[in-house]
């Protein structure tokens, strides 16, 4: 229902979003810092970065649209997001998730 520019365009109205290029996809991160969201341009759909519990929550609503990465990034959220299938609607909320979670994420402690 939607498409690579309609998802960009959606992911760069956040705030302080950038572009860059992340191993030959356009990709997307907030700040020069946390990358939140990956276009896959040859399979016409993105990744976003979810806590698990949003991605349970948005794979609970269309398995088909919303799905865990399979790797071990799927595990902590990668979730890919089927852009010929997803609603615009579903496309901007998916996207906010993932951009708040990037804005919001903790700094990881390091050990003494």
């Amino acid at each position: 229902m939607t498409d690579l520019e309609t998802a960009r365009k959606i992911v760069l109205a956040q705030p302080e979003t950038e572009e860059f290029d992340h191993f030959g996809r356009p990709a997307f991160r907030i700040k020069k810092k946390r990358v939140f969201a990956t276009l896959w341009p040859a399979e016409n759909r993105m990744m976003v970065k979810l806590t698990p519990i949003d991605q349970s929550v948005f794979n609970s609503f269309d398995p088909a649209i919303f799905y865990p990465v399979q790797n071990k990034w799927g595990l902590d959220g990668a979730t890919f997001v089927e852009l010929s299938k997803v609603r615009l609607d579903m496309l901007e909320d998916v996207i906010h998730t993932a951009w708040e979670t990037a804005n919001t994420k903790p700094t990881k402690n390091k050990k003494l």
